[in-house]
């Protein structure tokens, strides 16, 4: 997705990204997974190798203050006193949230520009934990610094949902709670969840 962005034009032209993540791993070893499903076209390989110049990784723990340091150092070096705007896009397991953001809020906010955190994957488990995760957030950030998503709620089949019960009025009537007991939406995917079996305990679509 980044580097389709990348390739329209959609991002600012000297955008940087950062990987980080527990895994040890370089940016070369990146690509090579990365490398099948980019769908590079003839006449794109130079814009290709540009992205990749572009791509940087650091790798260290969720709960290491030091690790989110040294993350930090890199950012700014690359930022070379000029202006730099960060956002952070948390792919995380939910269990790690709160300690990730805390780390953020005290090691890596931008000394010049902008810093925002987008929250992706279930915003918790139920009420509770959701209003726990919010008012965290809440303690480090400003409200227009924080989005939330998940992206199922973008699925094309959810969208469609509602353009057809709001823009039928033979089902606006109908679909509501005082005739329909029950809602069931199923979908395929060619694969497991190959080690994300714990995730799914707690969290996501099987819950």
């Amino acid at each position: 997705t980044l580097w389709w962005l990348y390739r329209d034009n959609l991002l600012p032209t000297n955008v940087t990204f950062y990987g980080y993540a527990r895994s040890k791993l370089a940016v070369d070893e990146l690509r090579k997974k990365c490398d099948p499903y980019m769908k590079v076209v003839a006449g794109e390989e130079e814009k290709y190798e540009r992205f990749w110049k572009s791509n940087f990784y650091v790798a260290g723990g969720y709960d290491s203050r030091r690790d989110f340091e040294l993350l930090n150092q890199a950012l700014v070096t690359t930022e070379n006193g000029h202006t730099g705007n960060r956002l952070f896009y948390l792919a995380l397991p939910p269990t790690v949230f709160e300690t990730v953001t805390i780390h953020l809020r005290n090691t890596c906010m931008a000394n010049k520009g902008w810093t925002r955190v987008i929250i992706e994957k279930p915003f918790g488990r139920d009420a509770s934990s959701s209003e726990q995760l919010s008012n965290h957030l809440a303690s480090l950030f400003k409200e227009e610094q924080i989005y939330r998503i998940d992206h199922y709620l973008g699925k094309e089949m959810v969208q469609n949902l509602m353009s057809l019960r709001f823009g039928n009025r033979v089902f606006a009537p109908s679909w509501n709670r005082e005739y329909i007991a029950s809602v069931l939406i199923s979908f395929k995917e060619p694969f497991g969840t190959q080690g994300r079996g714990g995730y799914f305990d707690e969290f996501g679509i099987i819950r």
